[in-house]
């Protein structure tokens, strides 16, 4: 695949749209978290209760703006809108320069990914309905025709479900403990509806490698790791699995 002057503009139109994206994917993981409807109510000031005007909700630039603080009050905005939306933009940005037109494809796994990632790093939580959303839109953009076929979707999701329930299993039988939360065999298995069976080994060792590279960074700071401390391997899953639809769209032919 070869890119070039279209890859920027797609990459630009994307990465707006991601931005946007971003801040409704914000909104979903906060109030989530907090029990509250993502569809009603407006967005407003956790400090004063005020709702923020329109110009205070334009992703990234109002965070900039306002330098993370209410103006009216000057509480602090809580960082995760600016991360998130940054992040999406990225994902969107990624998703136009490696597929083009069809980066929507790619925009949307990964949108999908950064709330079950943020959601898991937070809470240690992968909702049900969200994976199902990720899951059925693997099923839908195959059934579009759009790489990888449909049959090694279906195969990847099973795969992914299959493998990691095997090892949660295992591990339960081995140690008498749970070890792995039931969301993460069901992430793994939508991915696999995404990516197919074959990308499945990589990003499961990517996954691992990024858990192990974590913990080493965690010891070398000096701080105590502790053989029952709980690891979102939701979100470590989502790291990994964006990259490796990048890489199967830019290496295809």
């Amino acid at each position: 695949m070869t890119f070039g002057a279209a890859s920027g503009l797609w990459a630009g139109i994307y990465g707006l749209a991601g931005a946007i994206a971003g801040s409704f994917v914000a909104a979903l993981v906060l109030r989530w978290l907090d029990d509250r409807s993502v569809l009603h109510g407006r967005s407003a000031c956790d400090g004063c209760g005020a709702a923020l005007r329109p110009w205070e909700l334009v992703p990234i630039l109002s965070a900039l703006a306002l330098r993370g603080r209410c103006a009216r009050c000057g509480t602090r905005i809580d960082p995760v809108h600016f991360r998130i939306e940054s992040l999406a933009a990225l994902i969107g940005a990624a998703a136009g320069w490696v597929a083009g037109p069809d980066g929507w494809t790619g925009a949307l796994f990964g949108w999908s990914l950064l709330a079950l990632g943020a959601l898991d790093a937070m809470a240690l939580w992968l909702p049900d309905r969200l994976t199902a959303w990720l899951a059925g839109a693997g099923l839908l953009t195959g059934a579009l025709g759009l790489a990888p076929l449909l049959g090694d979707r279906i195969v990847g999701g099973l795969a992914g479900f299959g493998t990691l329930w095997a090892i949660a299993a295992s591990y339960r039988r081995w140690r008498g403990r749970e070890g792995m939360g039931g969301g993460d065999p069901k992430l793994m298995g939508a991915i696999g509806l995404w990516l197919g069976w074959r990308m499945l080994p990589a990003v499961l060792l990517a996954a691992c490698v990024i858990g192990l590279g974590h913990v080493a960074f965690r010891r070398l700071s000096g701080k105590r790791i502790a053989g029952d401390d709980m690891v979102p391997l939701g979100l470590l899953l989502a790291i990994a699995a964006y990259p490796s639809w990048l890489l199967m769209i830019a290496s295809a032919p």
